[in-house]
């Protein structure tokens, strides 16, 4: 796994675009600015395009890839059309499935289960339906926390772009696949949730 993703702090700038089809971040260190990360939607279909400037956008399926400066993948976060809820599969770098995002149905403000390979749960993402602020927490621990940094009235206006900032919890194991599970579902928080 890549050392990038044992940092905590990431600060998450959506491409601005007014007429734009495609999903675009940078990941970004938010005390340098260094670019840490890049997710792309580089594989958009015809059909797909033309349905991300309907109604239907939030059923479109999407395939993107967070990647490294250096190019290399950390994760791939997969899902097919959505009729009236999610279910998004997460893949490492090479390209094995680690987990899963299974959206609850009449959630308020918005909430997934995150699941393992084998669909064990392995944490809850949660937000709240009157702000930007998302928590990733098991009963007894809360691993990482989202919330959205005004990008200015003139972006907020006249384009669909959002920034906030990932704060993973310095007790959130290193090792194993929590980390870029964390950082899938945070992608997913800006297409499922609030497109």
């Amino acid at each position: 796994m890549s050392t990038v993703l044992n940092q905590n702090n990431f600060f998450v700038k959506e491409h601005i675009g007014m007429f734009k089809a495609s999903n675009s971040y940078d990941i970004l260190n938010p005390e340098t600015q260094e670019l840490l990360m890049t997710c792309r939607e580089d594989n958009l279909g015809i059909f797909t395009k033309i349905f991300r400037f309907t109604k239907y956008k939030k059923m479109t399926p999407f395939d993107i890839e967070v990647k490294i400066a250096s190019g290399q993948t950390v994760v791939r976060v997969k899902r097919g059309v959505s009729i009236f809820v999610s279910t998004v599969e997460v893949f490492d770098e090479n390209n094995l499935l680690i987990g899963k995002f299974a959206q609850k149905f009449f959630s308020i403000g918005g909430k997934f289960d995150v699941l393992d390979a084998n669909g064990n749960l392995v944490c809850k993402l949660t937000g709240e339906w009157t702000s930007w602020d998302f928590r990733f927490a098991s009963d007894t621990t809360e691993y990482a926390r989202v919330a959205k940094k005004w990008a200015g009235l003139g972006k907020e206006m006249f384009t669909t772009a959002d920034n906030y900032m990932l704060t993973i919890n310095e007790t959130t194991p290193k090792e194993g696949t929590m980390r870029k599970l964390i950082v899938a579902a945070v992608m997913c928080i800006d297409m499922v949730l609030k497109e």
